[in-house]
């Protein structure tokens, strides 16, 4: 026998006797053999909505994520027809793919590589890629004969490759070659030009000036090799800037290579998803008694996995040894299987049971597959699990580990840094493995041990970039209080223990001491200025325990210092008011000084705005004359004329000015310095700052003829031989004034002494380079390659800077003349500094400008195409990080100085330190000099800059790990893994599978503390649970197709009713689309002779998310936005909310473009269009910030009067409208209903008057029978047009095939909505509550805005009367309508839980109204926020689970007093539960509400309660019978008799919960 313990490796006799003895029991005991072979199974498959993608495409994209360079050799290997050849099979295929991946990447990253083609994550780049190869071919004319046939299976030769050049598309080499020759020749229009995007391939080391050349098409095709190598030389030549887009058009299968058209033909199956199977609780009776008529054709199922091990047997090595026992032997396992399904234990079975669950897993002799096996299987194992004995050493260790961290909390860390396991996904995690690998590889190329490489990625890094703090100590502040001195705070006390003292969260201690310095920098005449004035006096006058401080400046003096070192300066109304300022603070009082800089802004603007008009002289000389009129000895004009006239306090305004141009804080206009930590004036209002930008210098200085390899350094006198740990990058255009400033500084940054930092010239220029600007070059190059070790080098180098700059001052002179007195000038300052004269003339006799210019194109390349900056730009990378020096724009020797700190501080010192500490081996000891060093640490910084991995930490240090812990130690692995897991929890069954593929992936080390709940009160898992996982045998081994992973639960509970979820990372919105039985109640008896039960979702969708907020104020609630292509620009659209400000949309990959929606959110905000690629799975987040337009400030987005105008203007048309339009193109859907939709029924053209919109949402079969009925009730009683709203996230494929049917024949419109839950609201469990959340969470974002009214309407509801009159009601303002619950049934007053206890304190004599019937006046409820205030509610009740228990019905109650509820009259909702029959008679709408104290099955009471039901119910089933092409006569004789027996009996008569459940 082969145990999970592992202890013996063979099969004895003595083991089968076991099995034999035990089976005969089995089967002795009652059960046969084909009860237990009629186990059922359950197969789950994921597709993408888009069609295949070559293998060969998604694996050359994959690899150009470790190196631009990786991507082009790749093609090489593979742009031969006959690569791969020996190839009959997928698997094959993939398998020689990965193999040559192997010469390019070591391990583990070839493993990674590997994983990562399997589960197909570069499928989104190609079908982006494809998107814009649509684009190409319809918006340029076609220069060849040869397309016939863009789109459609039969596209000829000739349109399977084609190179797009802005204003042409060729297709044969010919045409190519003469436009290539051509293109040189002649200026190119850069207008023209395709756009390039940063996800393009360009060619390596091209021209940046040369026109660009797309070439799309697909490796290993027949027309890809000629056009791929003419391109690629003429790319080399200079000629051509030449991108290629991989794609493979459709049609052009059969012209690829052997491999070439891996999984174009088939559907891209996904993995990375969760699929659940619940034990579903049926205290009420909710199933469709409609039998499966017929099938449908789909695959064959997977076949079981028999490794796994089934209660301490692993069957496939049973089988290995004993194959003829094969039949008994899966007989005994399928026993072991289905033996026993628990979803209730007794309290003291419970008790241990988390205990009992670690124990089980670290005994094992594999314990993260132990614990995936018993929490994905857990209702079938838990049994067997309570019966353990606890083991008290393990017990008493999870106890004490639980001082420290919450019971049952799961925690994960990757190399220290935390993940939110909430936002975990597989595509995510090994995003941010490969990162950690691919950096540990290249800190090994650099001859880094491993050792310090794990350490390295492992050390917690130092405080965030925006912490640097700057010393502000000097008499240039002016502070206006002082907390240990002022008499304000004089009753406060002034002992520090009181910071100990506990508090509030954000609430400050009111302290006697001066421990929080605010100091504000501004220019006191600007409108930021004044806001920051009146900010600090309200603060102030609150008593905010803060020592508020300002440094004022003068904008216009600073300019004046940095054009000519301010040695003369005019007086400026910034100065002016300084120098009152400090008059007014020395000759009367502080206080009086602040008071007078908010009077010059309130005489200017006369209102409470801010205004951006310049202050004048004559509101600063009205606010001084106010200030001092009461108080002053003399009258304030004679002080003014005096002040004026012997220019008082100007020097010490002055230097303030001065004091700020030091600190280079004037560029941030306003800012705070908080304790000396600088907060931008955005941060302060509470906006992101703009994403700084870094670039990893890696790729770069590993090719065979870097850039960086030629650089010669230069450092501080005396400094040279010292390691340096920060690197400064000089991209300086020597053509432009910037760029010649910028070299001035930056050697007197060095002549003032840096002991930590080196500097590295790169001189180009970008205008035609004239030969003066060529000389510099050369002589600046060659002076520091040859002297930068002399001691007065740089002196030389400061004086040449100087005397150039000069130049540029000046007019142009005549070249020869400009020549001349350079070479003059280099001769006399070589001289002074004691440089060689003789090698200056020597150089210069030797001149070339030609072979300067080569190095500058190879300098330009490196520049611009590998660093990506913009051409003719100046800017300074250092050890990464690129700051870009704009046009005007100055940077000073003090800012490097800054600059070098702060890096050095904040992202290099702790990286220097342990590269210092290193013991190198097998580097030869000469090679290890301070520029080797220097080196290591500007390469090591540069790649740890673009690293994207989460700040925060946890200690898991302090847990113990001695007996609770599984830990796996790879001395050699890069990547340490830290986990705190409960492994009977949702998050530990997310977690084991992942945890196991990296274990099996990259062989990490791990530390996995186990965290089960130690007193559990009720089973913590009532699931079925499998993650999705891609593997090579997902690759057909006998032809060319792709299968793709499966869901696969073998052996289900038979008689247990089951309801399946799908839990898929965040960005995905999948839907069910082939599936034959109802998966919200799975009864695997009921199959018959079927012997798996499957179902294929579709990714329906990817989602662009983001946070919107208005500059200074409140999100822009109710703002559109609408997203689409350059041609089309509006196929979907979304509305921001007050909530964060959050939007999302549904997107497909591809380039995007998203801006404001015409109409009144175009009218009153500017917003620029944003471009967007979607190019993976993981979907998009952005953060965009708005503005209103100058003069619409005050307009309110939401305007009632606009309502009617927006009203007409949209014709009522659904937002989703042009995306369905648009999806049924782009993604292959079925256009057959298109044209039938385009047809109008005479039923439609009869109903007249304003469209009722009817909103509803059914899940499972039943609901959707109910649902079917509730449409044909409205319809009989209204004359009007009808439009339904459906959620669509629940719906099964049969209702979404009927219902466009159904549309057609009864006339009436519908739409299929939907919105994904966001991530920072607290999400729901349970499946039913989910649906129910979405009844009322989301109901101003998930209509479009022209959308003014709607009714819920529940599935299992009849009407009868003409919803009209509903429609058309006065709500008296609300913006919500229900009906209060009735009150006459007395039975039922027992289960009426709002009329005692909470609710009756709560309500305090309002209504309580049930939710099966509701209006929302949209207009009205997105004025008053009511769905913002619903969210905030909702979010602080949801946390604790006691509350909320009928989500939809009690949240609504609950908020009624501050989002108020019309109650309708009494006859619009009717419900024999809680009404009686005797108003039965006056009911316009009944409602089948679930009985707590009968608890009637659905079927059984709608039979009985509504006489019409039953004819409604057979139109319905009729019509469906005939749309699904089943016969009609037996669906008439399908309908079963009513039985009382299947009303289940209640279990107890006290059932308060009852009535909270589903009503």
């Amino acid at each position: 026998m082969a145990t999970a313990g592992g202890s013996r490796s063979g099969v004895s006799r003595a083991a089968f006797a076991l099995v034999a003895v035990v089976l005969v029991g089995c089967l002795g005991g009652g059960v046969s053999v084909a009860e237990i072979r009629r186990q059922k199974n359950v197969q789950v498959a994921l597709r993408a909505k888009w069609a295949g993608t070559p293998l060969l495409l998604e694996a050359s994209e994959l690899l150009s994520k470790e190196r631009r360079d990786y991507f082009w050799e790749f093609i090489g290997h593979w742009k031969e027809l006959d690569k791969g050849s020996e190839c009959l099979t997928a698997k094959c295929c993939a398998q020689k793919i990965v193999e040559d991946v192997r010469s390019f990447l070591s391990e583990p990253l070839a493993s990674i590589f590997e994983f990562s083609l399997t589960l197909r994550s570069a499928s989104p780049r190609l079908v982006l890629y494809k998107q814009l190869a649509e684009e190409s071919l319809s918006s340029v004319p076609v220069k060849d004969d040869a397309l016939e046939q863009i789109s459609g299976s039969g596209a000829v030769e000739g349109t399977c490759c084609w190179v797009d050049t802005g204003n042409t598309l060729f297709f044969n080499s010919d045409d190519l070659h003469k436009w290539l020759e051509g293109s040189g020749k002649g200026a190119t229009d850069s207008t023209g030009q395709p756009e390039l995007f940063d996800f393009d391939h360009v060619y390596p080391r091209s021209n940046i000036t040369a026109p660009v050349a797309i070439f799309y098409g697909a490796v290993g095709t027949k027309c890809f090799k000629e056009l791929h190598v003419h391109l690629a030389e003429a790319s080399k030549q200079g000629k051509v800037r030449y991108a290629l887009r991989p794609v493979l058009p459709s049609g052009c299968q059969a012209t690829s290579s052997f491999c070439g058209s891996i999984g174009a033909a088939d559907a891209v199956t996904l993995s990375g998803y969760g699929v659940e199977l619940a034990l579903k609780n049926m205290e009420y009776k909710a199933m469709d008694d409609t039998a499966i008529k017929k099938g449908v054709a789909l695959e064959d199922p997977k076949t079981e996995d028999l490794s796994q091990e089934v209660r301490g047997f692993i069957f496939s090595k049973i089988l290995e040894r004993k194959p003829e026992l094969n039949a008994e032997i899966m007989s005994f396992r399928d026993y072991l299987l289905s033996s026993t399904v628990s979803d209730t234990l007794e309290v003291w079975e419970l008790k241990d049971l988390g205990h009992q669950t670690a124990q089980r897993i670290l005994h094992a002799s594999d314990p993260l597959q132990s614990m995936q096996e018993i929490n994905q299987n857990f209702p079938s194992v838990v049994s067997s699990l309570s019966r353990m004995k606890v083991d008290d050493s393990i017990k008493d260790e999870i106890i004490a580990n639980q001082r420290m961290v919450p019971p049952g909390k799961s925690l994960m860390a990757l190399n220290g840094a935390l993940i939110n396991i909430e936002d975990l996904d597989l595509y995510l995690l090994m995003d941010m493995v490969r990162e950690e690998l691919s950096l540990a590889d290249q800190f090994i190329r650099l001859k880094l041990p491993q050792s310090a490489a794990h350490k390295i990625l492992s050390a917690a890094p130092p405080a965030e970039s925006n912490s640097f703090r700057v010393d502000f100590r000097s008499s240039h502040v002016h502070y206006l209080n002082n907390l240990e001195e002022d008499a304000l705070y004089k009753r406060w006390r002034s002992n520090l223990n009181e910071l100990l003292m506990p508090v509030y969260p954000g609430q400050m201690r009111y302290i006697r001491k001066n421990l929080f310095h605010a100091v504000y920098v501004f220019d006191p005449a600007s409108a930021c200025g004044a806001e920051t004035i009146d900010t600090i006096l309200s603060l102030h006058q609150d008593s905010v325990p803060v020592r508020f401080g300002i440094i004022m400046y003068s904008s216009r003096l600073i300019n004046v210092i940095e054009e000519n070192d301010g040695s003369k300066s005019d007086e400026d109304t910034s100065t002016l008011i300084m120098r009152l300022f400090l008059y007014i603070k020395e000759t009367y009082s502080t206080q009086l000084a602040f008071q007078f800089l908010s009077d010059i802004h309130r005489l200017r603007n006369g209102g409470d705005d801010y205004s951006e008009e310049p202050v004048e002289v004559h509101h600063v000389e009205e606010a001084f004359v106010d200030s001092l009129l009461s108080g002053a000895k003399s009258h304030p004009q004679d002080v003014l004329l005096k002040l004026q006239k012997e220019n008082l306090y100007k020097q010490e305004a002055d230097e303030n000015s001065r004091f700020v141009h030091k600190l280079g804080l004037y560029k941030l206009q306003c800012c705070l310095l908080m304790n000396g930590l600088v907060h931008e004036p955005n941060e302060i209002t509470g906006k992101s700052t703009e994403k700084k930008r870094f670039v990893s210098l890696f790729a770069s200085y590993h090719q065979e003829d870097s850039v960086l390899h030629d650089i010669s350094y230069l450092h501080s006198h005396g400094t040279r031989d010292d390691a340096k740990p920060v690197t400064h990058l000089l991209a300086v255009d020597l053509s432009s004034v910037t760029g010649t400033k910028l070299l001035h500084e930056a050697i007197r940054y060095l002549m003032d002494g840096s002991n930590r930092a080196r500097v590295g010239l790169l001189l180009y220029a970008c205008s035609d380079s004239v030969s003066t600007i060529l000389l510099m070059k050369d002589i600046i190059d060659r002076t520091i390659s040859s002297f930068s070790g002399k001691e007065k080098v740089l002196d030389f180098l400061y004086g040449l800077c100087k005397y150039y700059e000069g130049q540029h001052m000046v007019a142009s002179s005549a070249a020869g003349d400009t020549l001349s007195s350079i070479k003059d000038k280099v001769y006399s300052l070589a001289a002074e500094t004691a440089l060689p004269v003789d090698d200056y003339k020597a150089w210069l006799t030797s001149f070339s400008a030609d072979t300067i210019l080569k190095g500058i194109d190879k300098l330009s390349d490196f520049l611009f195409g590998q660093l990506g900056l913009e051409f003719g730009s100046n800017a300074v990378i250092t050890n990464g990080r690129i700051f870009v020096v704009d046009d005007g724009d100055s940077f000073l020797n003090e800012d490097l100085g800054l600059l070098e700190s702060m890096e050095y501080e904040l992202r290099t010192k702790y990286i220097h330190e342990i590269i210092e500490e290193v013991e190198w081996a097998g580097v030869d000891p000469d090679y290890l000099t301070s520029k080797f060093y220097s080196d290591i640490t500007m390469l090591v910084s540069s790649s740890m800059s673009i690293r994207e991995r989460p700040s925060e930490r946890a200690h898991f240090e302090i847990l113990n790990a001695e007996y609770s812990a599984i830990k796996l130690n790879s001395m050699n692995s890069s990547v340490h893994i830290d986990a705190v897991i409960d492994p009977l929890s949702p998050a530990g069954q997310k977690l084991s599978p992942l945890l196991r593929i990296l274990s099996q992936q990259i062989q990490p080390s791990m530390r996995i503390v186990l965290n089960p709940i130690s007193s559990l009160a009720d089973l913590p898992l009532k699931n079925y649970y499998r993650f999705v996982l891609p593997s090579m045998d997902d690759f057909s081994s006998t032809d060319f197709s792709v299968h793709g992973p499966k869901a696969f639960f073998s052996n289900m509970p038979l008689s247990k009713t089951l309801t399946m979820n799908i839990d898929v990372p965040e960005p995905w919105l999948v839907e069910p689309v082939v599936a034959i039985h109802d998966l919200d109640n799975i009864l695997l008896e009921n199959l018959g002779d079927v012997r798996t039960l499957q179902a294929v979702y579709e990714l329906e969708a990817l989602l662009l998310t983001g946070h919107c907020m208005e500059k200074d104020r409140e999100p822009p609630r109710g703002l559109q936005f609408i997203l689409g292509t350059k041609q089309r620009p509006h196929l979907v659209d979304t509305l921001v909310m007050s909530n964060l400000g959050y939007w999302q949309m549904k997107v497909s990959p591809g380039v995007w473009y998203l801006q404001l929606a015409p109409g009144r959110s175009a009218d009153l905000y500017e917003l620029p269009s944003k471009l967007i690629a979607i190019d993976s799975l993981r979907g998009k987040l952005l953060h965009i910030e708005v503005q209103k337009k100058k003069g619409k400030e005050h307009e309110d987005l939401l305007n009632a009067d606009d309502d009617n105008h927006v009203q007409e203007k949209t014709d009522n048309k659904g937002w989703n409208t042009n995306l369905l339009k648009w999806a049924s193109s782009f993604i292959s859907g079925d256009a057959s209903l298109k044209k039938k939709a385009e047809k109008n029924t005479d039923l439609k053209d009869a109903r007249q008057g304003e469209t009722i919109n009817i909103f509803s949402v059914a899940s499972g079969h039943l609901y959707e029978r109910f649902l079917k009925i509730m449409i044909l009730s409205v319809l009989k009683k209204t004359e009007r047009p009808v439009k339904f709203w459906f959620i669509k996230n629940y719906l099964s494929p049969q209702f979404k095939d009927v219902i466009p049917h159904m549309a057609l024949e009864y006339g009436f419109e519908y739409e299929l909505i939907t919105y994904k839950w966001p991530t920072w609201l607290h999400k729901q469990k349970e499946k039913q509550r989910i649906i129910w959340a979405y009844k009322i969470l989301f109901l101003d974002v998930i209509f479009p805005l022209s959308l003014r009214k709607v009714i819920f309407v529940d599935a299992d509801q009849i009407v009868r009367t003409d919803m009209g009159e509903l429609y058309d009601m006065d709500l008296k303002g609300r913006p919500l309508a229900y009906t209060p619950f009735c009150d006459n049934n007395k039975e039922m007053d027992g289960y009426r839980f709002w009329k005692q206890g909470f609710w009756k304190d709560h309500l305090r004599g309002r209504p309580y109204h049930i939710s099966a019937l509701y209006v929302v006046d949209l207009a009205k409820f997105r004025q008053t926020a009511a769905g913002d205030n619903l969210r905030v509610v909702y979010e602080t009740l949801s946390k604790d689970p006691n509350s909320l228990s009928n989500l939809d019905q009690d949240l609504p109650n609950y908020a009624q007093h501050t989002v108020p509820i019309f109650s309708l009259p009494q006859e619009w909702l009717w419900c024999e539960s809680w009404c009686g029959n005797a108003t039965k008679a006056q009911a316009k709408t009944i409602d089948l509400c679930n009985n707590p104290m009968t608890k009637e099955p659905k079927l059984q009471g709608a039979k009985r309660i509504v006489p019409e039901w039953v004819d409604f119910d057979a139109e319905a089933r009729h019509f469906t019978a005939r749309i699904l092409g089943e016969n009609v006569e037996e669906i008439a004789e399908a309908i079963p008799p009513s039985s009382e027996s299947d009303a289940p009996k209640p279990d107890h008569d006290d059932s308060s919960q009852d009535a909270k459940d589903e009503l």
